[in-house]
């Protein structure tokens, strides 16, 4: 069966260097996953970056000049991590929405928090063949992905994750659980056992990662529920590691994230 995906080829990147592109999932994913992307250094120079938390959970395929063939858990990040994209690197990589852990993939990210760990090399039967072309490893992570769905959802989980998403991380927690008929403490002890985070926590990442889309366009201000100006670099600083000015600046395109939005 054919799974067209949506694909928003963009510009290199950083020029004659970082190549992105980015799959929309198709429709019955939507609910877990947020999108099937890849990464290409075309350069001889490693290129250093700054990975920024977004609130999703990457599987990440890779190969460079310098490294094997490998596939790699990430954890939720809470804090900013320098990282390098090396010399002739590849990434073909799947970043799942939080639902994915309990209705579609099968392990623990709880432990993960702003940590990684390797999977066997033959994980979801990707092969270093397979980061020769990115649209056949989006139809085959696709197909692979709706062939693991759980069909039996919890109603309250699928609304929680849909309130989360569509106020930005900006709805007390409060009143999502008023929303969804489901206890406060019972949200937060959820959170904690399935992803390592309070909700609380899990919704100032969301609202920091729709932040950074208009520090991009030089709003160096509150858009989106921070108490104050003051507040607002603090949050900043805290999942960014520097203020929103040096973000906007983004020298050498070292948050990559900010560059690819």
């Amino acid at each position: 069966m054919n799974y067209p995906n949506e694909l928003s080829r963009k510009p290199p990147l950083i020029k004659g260097q970082i190549d992105f592109s980015i799959n929309k999932p198709i429709p019955i994913l939507e609910p877990f996953v947020d999108s099937i992307w890849m990464l290409k250094n075309d350069s001889k120079k490693d290129h250093e970056v700054v990975v920024l938390p977004d609130g999703r959970l990457d599987i990440i395929f890779s190969i460079s000049l310098t490294q094997p063939f490998r596939a790699m858990q990430m954890g939720l990040a809470t804090l900013p991590e320098k990282n390098v994209i090396p010399a002739g690197g590849i990434m073909f990589a799947v970043s799942f929405k939080l639902l994915a852990i309990e209705y579609l993939l099968d392990f623990e990210v709880g432990f993960l928090l702003n940590s990684e760990r390797q999977l066997p090399s033959n994980f979801w039967g990707i092969s270093e063949n397979d980061l020769s072309d990115f649209e056949g490893f989006s139809q085959k992570i696709s197909e692979l992905l709706v062939s693991r769905i759980d069909s039996n959802f919890d109603d309250r989980k699928q609304r929680l994750f849909q309130l989360i998403y569509d106020s930005n991380g900006t709805m007390p927690v409060k009143l999502m659980a008023d929303k969804v008929f489901w206890s406060s403490r019972q949200i937060n002890r959820y959170f904690k056992q399935k992803f390592g985070l309070s909700l609380k926590e899990y919704c100032k990442v969301i609202r920091f990662k729709s932040s950074l889309s208009h520090i991009k366009l030089g709003k160096l201000f509150p858009e989106l529920d921070f108490s104050d100006q003051s507040h607002f670099i603090r949050e900043i600083k805290k999942y960014s590691g520097t203020n929103p000015k040096e973000l906007f600046r983004n020298r050498n395109d070292r948050f990559i994230l900010l560059t690819a939005l």
